[in-house]
């Protein structure tokens, strides 16, 4: 028998099934590298064999499950297991073995920060992880962009490496994200971006800081661990609780929403055409259709936008943009972008 147990964001978090399944155990497998250990002391008083598993040991899997197929066995660890994608590939492959499986499920630090930030939960995007290293910023950018496109709130968790000690913390996150924005500039982590951040979150110490991000990226935010929200388009209920249940640096925005890539290319280009086309000479009949065409292309081109086809509008006005700029050509100009 192999349990995955959750032991919540606190060391009251357990819950009855948790507790019964690891006093139980044979043996307890205590992992604490895909989130930093709490208070132990509780787990410690009530397993008869408990041992920290390093990361290896719960990638490989291998003693893990030999040990189960015998035993009762338990993996625990902070928070939700299930939201560990490590564990999920473990409790797979111990099904496939014919190996019984159970989950006590816990409290998770994701879950809970949205609901202690006063966020819906349905307006979360999708979430990504900013890791120390500039070159890794790419993801967590085009991530937040798509989100905030379609006025979603940003989950940011920060780099936790149990191996190194090492947290990223939050302040200096902000910064690194600020000067990303330098290379995109798509107002993504724009200073006056509104954002939240959530620190140690389910602990005695538990502090949620919200503002702008110029605001908040000189702020002290304690000992880790931190999270950074990117809030998008707030319900007015959302605002009164982040007034309410954060230390408001600034007060909440109604809206944050940016024009997806398409919409930006497409309102600078449809101006840019017409003068071309304009400028274009008519001369004969074949020509004229083939103005007529960009004309119809430049139309289609604000359709397909309006209708949410993106991929169509680019091309669209990719077409006008070429057809004009063949004629142009053979007049012995040179394209006008």
């Amino acid at each position: 028998m192999l349990w995955f147990v959750g032991l919540g964001v606190s060391d009251g978090g357990m819950s009855a099934d948790a507790e019964q399944a690891i006093r139980t155990a044979d043996t307890v497998y205590l992992e604490t590298f895909t989130s930093p250990d709490i208070n132990t002391a509780r787990i410690r008083g009530l397993a008869q064999n408990l041992q920290q598993a390093p990361r290896w040991m719960v990638e490989d899997g291998y003693r893990i499950l030999e040990e189960a197929a015998e035993k009762t066995v338990v993996l625990a660890s902070y928070g939700d297991p299930m939201v560990a994608t490590t564990h999920t590939e473990l409790r797979v492959r111990a099904v496939q073995s014919g190996i019984p499986v159970r989950v006590a499920h816990g409290p998770s630090a994701i879950t809970s920060m949205i609901g202690e930030c006063g966020l819906h939960h349905y307006m979360v995007g999708r979430m990504a992880t900013i890791m120390e290293e500039d070159h890794l910023l790419e993801t967590p950018y085009m991530v937040s962009y798509r989100n905030a496109v379609l006025g979603y709130h940003t989950l940011l968790l920060l780099e936790y490496n149990q191996d190194a000690n090492f947290f990223l913390d939050a302040g200096s996150a902000l910064k690194r994200l600020q000067g990303a924005e330098g290379g995109q500039r798509r107002g993504v982590f724009a200073p006056d971006r509104y954002c939240m951040v959530a620190c140690r979150v389910g602990s005695g110490g538990q502090e949620i800081i919200s503002g702008r991000m110029s605001s908040l990226a000189g702020c002290d935010f304690g000992e880790p661990p931190h999270s950074i929200i990117l809030t998008g388009r707030l319900h007015f209920t959302e605002a009164d609780a982040i007034r309410a249940l954060t230390r408001c640096v600034d007060a909440p925005p109604p809206d944050y929403t940016i024009k997806s890539i398409p919409q930006q290319m497409i309102e600078k280009y449809v101006p840019m055409i017409r003068e071309s086309i304009a400028e274009t000479p008519s001369g004969s009949g074949g020509r004229r259709a083939i103005i007529q065409n960009a004309i119809s292309y430049v139309g289609d081109a604000q359709d397909a936008l309006r209708r949410g086809q993106d991929e169509v509008a680019v091309l669209s006005i990719g077409y006008a943009d070429g057809l004009i700029d063949a004629l142009r050509m053979l007049d012995g100009a040179g394209p006008k972008m």
